[in-house]
């Protein structure tokens, strides 16, 4: 082990969360964002807004965290920031990674060259890209470190992709998945699990072979479910649903912190993860993609679905040092009350069905769903007029 992946990280945090934008008018999403609706956004010590792939949608990224308490800090600011921006152009965010009923071939990209190089490679593909998803970066310094501790966390991916779902309509239809997103994302290039490496080199060997063929640019268009940021000295999670409850959001990204860090305490004293077959783990994968917690997920070493809660409080007790270590005993203690209370899947579902069951219309409640969403984005956030 080299003496600077010895070196405990500085496991810091930074989160970045996609919105969809929708008129409050007609809960529908708008196909045309304003022009001045990011100037009108302003300048914020807690992060950065920017827009995204198609112009019904915003994205934000925090600063760089110490504690998953200042994620969360700086992660309802910029919720804030975005809805009372929206406000003033009639206009609200939504924290969910599809909207009820909005159908994509209405949707327009964003006029950005690099936008547009995609919407011309991925056709079809990218023109079905309504969705929206988390983005959790974990600072990890030593490069080594951050290939051999993605080769582990995949493992793990499943079990925070079922407590973050919150797409479970596509075009006005329960599709059954609790994360259709996934589904959508599915259709791209180079995404789901990432290939196993041996050190940082090789990963840059092959990401080399790609860009020198013409394929790619950069290490930017490896969307896989974790990845090595090629921006930043992180290991970036990307495997999430945009949760509209902030708290969840951040309840998720401290578990990942305190996963990467125990995967780092076992390599300290010369242990690890075993490492899983990527046919097993996609399993997991797609049983949180279909069910969220709802009916378990394979524990491999004992050969069995065991229910969700448990295999929660088994990752709770190893990782209790690290949540300690990290001061986020707080946020990680959220993750039980998404159990508790359900996903933002969950409760769009029970909104439906509870106003259909009042006698509403299906449009209808698919409207209140949007309602629903509009509120629990910024349910314990300041948004002054």
């Amino acid at each position: 082990m080299t003496t600077a992946a010895a070196r405990e990280p500085a496991f810091s945090i930074g989160v970045e969360e996609e919105y969809l934008l929708v008129s409050q008018d007609t809960r529908d999403l708008v196909t045309d964002c304003p022009d001045d609706l990011l100037e009108d956004c302003g300048v914020s010590d807690a992060g950065s807004v920017s827009p995204e792939f198609l112009r019904s949608q915003i994205e934000v990224g925090t600063r760089i965290c110490k504690t998953a308490g200042e994620a969360r800090a700086c992660l309802a600011e910029m919720r804030g920031v975005v809805a009372r921006a929206a406000n003033r152009h009639g206009l609200a965010p939504i924290a969910a990674s599809t909207h009820p009923f909005a159908q994509w071939q209405d949707q327009r990209h964003t006029p950005k060259e690099r936008y547009a190089v995609l919407a011309r490679d991925l056709q079809g593909v990218a023109r079905r890209l309504l969705i929206c998803g988390t983005h959790v970066h974990v600072g990890i310094e030593d490069p080594d470190l951050r290939i051999d501790l993605m080769n582990q966390v995949t493992y793990f991916l499943p079990h925070l992709l079922a407590l973050s779902t919150s797409s479970p309509f596509w075009r006005g239809v329960d599709t059954g998945l609790k994360s259709y997103r996934i589904s959508v994302f599915n259709e791209l290039p180079r995404t789901g699990l990432p290939e196993q490496f041996q050190s940082w080199g090789e990963l840059q060997r092959h990401i080399n072979v790609l860009v020198g063929a013409g394929l790619i640019e950069d290490g930017t268009k490896l969307w896989w479910d974790v990845r090595p940021s090629a921006r930043f000295p992180t290991l970036e999670m990307r495997i999430t649903d945009v949760c509209t409850n902030v708290d969840d959001a951040c309840a998720i990204a401290a578990l990942y912190a305190c996963v990467l860090r125990m995967l780092w305490r076992l390599r300290r004293g010369n242990q690890r993860w075993r490492l899983y077959a990527h046919m097993l783990i996609l399993e997991n994968r797609w049983r949180a993609q279909r069910y969220g917690f709802d009916e378990g997920l394979v524990d491999f070493g004992k050969g069995e679905i065991v229910p969700y809660a448990d295999l929660l409080e088994e990752l709770l007790h190893l990782t209790a040092e690290d949540a300690a270590a990290l001061q986020c005993e707080n946020e990680i203690a959220q993750c039980r009350h998404i159990l508790t209370r359900g996903t933002s899947a969950h409760r769009q579902l029970a909104t439906y069905r509870t106003a259909m069951a009042a006698g509403a219309t299906s449009e209808e409640a698919l409207r209140q769903v949007v309602d629903f969403l509009i509120g629990e984005t910024v349910a314990g956030i300041d948004v002054p007029a």
